[in-house]
């Protein structure tokens, strides 16, 4: 069981890999939407300061939502989605390979650019490491809860604007607790109530959200 499931996440690695252009959309999306927003608005640092934790959760939230997609579009175009459904090994472990793929590939480089963007928007050094464990705990549940639309809108034409009105409803809570727990830690607050609740929606969509897809895949194919 576990060897499927490290095959399946080993495979999804390496097309990604050679499908590095698509990997690049989402990271330069993520940097021009954020980059914008300063030379629109103007360099005063309170101004950026106080937008800095909504931009940067939105910019993550939709650069995230541009590969949702491709999520299992070339695995039911070139016949390995069936195999999956016909496999002995649980259909809900392998999409949580993939969606452990996907979140590599597309949720920590985002991750991992978040403080350079901060820093345009003069976020201190607090939030800046806030933003980061946000990210971390929040990114997972938009992979997650975006795997199900991505299921539910697979083979549909028009996909990427179907997956954007059944995912986004979802994403709002994230939303909110993520930029909610930079915000506090702006203003001298805790910012643990929100990491938790952003930790508790990851688990719960860890739990919840396989189940959903795998259901939504077997319809989908049939």
């Amino acid at each position: 069981m576990n060897g499927a499931w490290m095959t399946v996440l080993k495979r999804d690695l390496l097309l990604a890999f050679r499908r590095r252009s698509d990997v690049a959309t989402t990271l330069f999306f993520f940097l021009i939407v954020s980059s914008l927003f300063p030379l629109g608005i103007g360099p005063e640092p309170a101004v950026l300061s106080s937008i800095a934790p909504g931009v940067l959760w939105v910019a993550a939230l939709l650069a995230g939502m541009l590969s949702l997609t491709r999520l299992f579009a070339a695995d039911f175009t070139d016949g390995s989605l069936e195999q999956m459904l016909l496999a002995p090994q649980p259909l809900t472990l392998l999409v949580t390979a993939k969606v452990l793929a996907h979140w590599l590939v597309c949720g920590l480089p985002v991750v991992v650019l978040a403080p350079l963007i901060g820093l345009q928007y003069t976020l201190p050094n607090d939030s800046l490491f806030v933003l980061i464990i946000s990210l971390l705990l929040g990114t997972p549940a938009l992979s997650l809860i975006g795997a199900i639309g991505a299921a539910l809108t697979l083979g549909v034409r028009g996909s990427g604007l179907l997956v954007a009105l059944l995912v986004l409803p979802l994403y709002i809570p994230v939303l909110i607790f993520g930029a909610g727990a930079v915000a506090a830690s702006q203003h001298g607050m805790s910012a643990q109530a929100h990491l938790s609740l952003l930790a508790a929606c990851s688990l719960l969509a860890l739990v919840l959200a396989p189940l959903a897809t795998a259901a939504a895949l077997r319809i989908s194919v049939e």
